[in-house]
């Protein structure tokens, strides 16, 4: 059994149900803006799921090497290690406002410290990512195959890490196989500066020297050190990890967006879901699934936003045949740019003349980014440099209908990147 805080306040008990299920209760004296998921709000009667723990629970358990090497450190001692058994292990340390602990304990989060320049400049070489692994995996309560954890930067690289009540993870720190997915960091760092110059909101971000390391500053960190509501559309949706490839964007993304933003905020939201669509359309991320979008809110009952962009790569540059992760018009062809006009006017009201300027203003920062990757793959992996700019090119063309040069443009180098990643939406900076 666990106790479920949100935010600092106890709300509820989670506990297994049946053979195979899992039931949260919330306090009696729970009030609505406590509720845990916009999905499950405030209610007397238990919220009771057959099989596994709640898509809110789930949410932000880790996957791949990172669970792998959560389970053999506790496996053994517990003699079963369930989804819920590992939330009990990193439930202090997650991604958003929810936090777990055993029933009769208090909620104290305090992540260890560790120097972020230290990580920026490769000072321990190929041992980082075990070294990290080892002091930071209990408290890294977040999501994905690639492998990651989170740290506290000991270093005051902004204004909110200045709060000495700051206790929770600040950064993560991504990683990644050379040998299945080389240069995935510098891969995903060219395409979040695509998405930070043509005006979507980007959390701070930077590249190890060496390349080993993409370190992204959390978005949902408030300057007091709480956190706000963080919900991918996999719980948005009612359904769990496993099915995050399920469905079609037109339900699964825009019409849960419609759903769950409401008031003045719903216009932009659509809008932005729209473009960073087409940006991934664009830069061909055959990754974008339910889980790598989400919305982002200060209190359940308030206004939601779209949270600021994550886990954005193009990856035809190691997949050619790749396709998008969900359907658009039943299949998961990249679309035409009729197709995305389409779905531009139809599902998020976006009008002819927005979307042919979002168009071309993907299209050139996409041509004007593309020196800038071609020399930093040069004395790297040029074959991977290549790949990439094949793919904007490709999916340029195709899908938004437009030729670009990619011989000429402005160049960035990669420490240059975060000084003016400034957002507005709920928790951002």
């Amino acid at each position: 059994m666990l106790r479920v805080w949100a935010g600092k306040r106890p709300v509820g008990l989670l506990d297994r149900h049946g053979a195979h299920g899992a039931t949260f209760v919330y306090d009696e004296k729970a009030q609505p803006g406590d509720a845990i998921s916009l999905t499950m709000p405030v209610r007397t009667a238990s919220w009771d799921h057959a099989f596994g723990i709640h898509p809110i629970f789930e949410m932000n358990l880790p996957e791949g090497a990172l669970r792998a090497e959560l389970n053999r450190r506790f496996a053994k001692a517990t003699g079963r290690f369930s989804d819920l058994d590992l939330l009990g292990v990193v439930g202090r340390s997650q991604i958003g406002r929810l936090r777990f602990t055993a029933p009769d304990s208090d909620l104290d989060e305090n992540v260890p410290l560790q120097s972020v320049d230290e990580i920026l400049r490769a000072r321990r070489g190929g041992e980082l990512y075990d070294y990290l692994v080892a002091k930071f995996a209990v408290h890294s309560g977040l999501s994905g195959v690639q492998p990651k954890v989170m740290i506290r930067g000991e270093e005051d690289v902004s204004a909110p890490r200045k709060s000495d009540s700051v206790k929770g993870a600040t950064h993560i720190v991504k990683f990644w196989d050379k040998d299945e997915y080389a240069e995935l960091a510098a891969n995903e760092f060219f395409c979040l500066e695509a998405a930070r110059r043509i005006g979507l909101q980007v959390p701070g971000f930077s590249l190890a020297d060496d390349g080993s390391a993409l370190i992204v500053e959390r978005f949902d960190l408030r300057p007091e050190g709480t956190y706000n509501g963080f919900e991918d559309f996999c719980v948005l949706n009612g359904v769990g990890s496993d099915r995050k490839y399920e469905g079609g964007y037109e339900a699964r993304l825009f019409k849960r967006t419609r759903e769950f933003v409401g008031g003045a905020g719903r216009s932009k939201a659509l809008h932005d879901l729209f473009k960073l669509f087409v940006l991934n359309c664009a830069i061909q991320n055959g990754d974008a699934h339910a889980k790598n979008f989400a919305l982002l809110y200060d209190l359940p009952t308030g206004a939601a936003a779209l949270a600021p962009v994550y886990d954005l790569i193009t990856t035809t540059a190691y997949l050619p045949a790749d396709k998008m992760a969900l359907t658009l018009n039943g299949t998961t062809a990249w679309p035409s740019a009729q197709k995305l006009t389409q779905l531009g006017q139809t599902r998020a009201d976006v009008s002819l003349k927005q979307i042919n300027e979002m168009f071309e203003q993907i299209a050139d920062t996409l041509a004007e980014l593309a020196p800038a990757v071609r020399t930093y793959f040069a004395d790297r992996s040029p074959e991977i440099g290549e790949r990439i700019l094949a793919a904007w090119s490709s999916g340029v063309s195709f899908s938004l209908g437009r030729t670009r040069s990619w011989s000429q443009g402005a160049s960035v180098q990669p420490e240059e990147v975060t000084e003016d990643n400034e957002t507005d939406g709920p928790g951002c900076r």
